[in-house]
């Protein structure tokens, strides 16, 4: 890649999902998302530009691809800052969220609801600073509510189901 590298996610046939600052890897022109095989090759078979970095990647059980990033465009779609794409990279239209700043983490929880945490104070219109979940269509979970007075760089569950953050909150 000919920049930075800020996500990356493995699909069960192997293949590697990067997202980053980059707009060029292995010499093509490939901006913000890129599909590699397994010798490190570029996927040409995939492809879903972005008009601005991608920060965060989850692959769902389904083999759907959550994006998260600074974008407001990926695929050809109006996708501001989160997007789900098919395993090929294009668009799922059937997927419609909508956060007024960037999306830094991506969290899958067993039941297919999906925590996000970033830079954002409103997802879909609803009032949420930095962390959200969301159903399996993008709309927000409204009995999970919690904020942070900052953005949320990182999620990750416990087997027990606990939702562990981290970030620049200092609440």
């Amino acid at each position: 890649a000919d920049d930075d590298i800020y996500a990356i996610a493995v699909q069960t046939e192997k293949k590697i999902i990067l997202g980053g600052s980059f707009t060029f890897f292995g010499g093509e022109a490939r901006n913000y998302i890129a599909r590699i095989n397994t010798d490190g090759s570029l996927d040409t078979d995939f492809y879903a530009e972005a008009d601005c970095y991608v920060s965060a990647i989850a692959i769902q059980p389904d083999g759907k691809i959550l994006v998260g990033g600074w974008f407001t465009e990926i695929g050809g779609f109006e996708r501001n800052r989160i997007a789900r794409l098919w395993p090929d990279g294009f668009v799922d239209t059937d997927f419609n969220a909508d956060a007024d700043n960037a999306v830094l983490s991506i969290a899958l929880q067993p039941d297919g609801q999906i925590l996000l945490g970033g830079y954002f104070t409103t997802v879909n219109g609803y009032m949420t600073n930095g962390i959200i979940r969301l159903d399996e269509y993008g709309g927000p979970d409204y009995s999970f509510y919690s904020n942070v007075n900052s953005a949320v760089y990182s999620i990750a569950l416990q087997p027990d189901g606990m939702i562990v953050v981290g970030g620049m909150f200092s609440s």
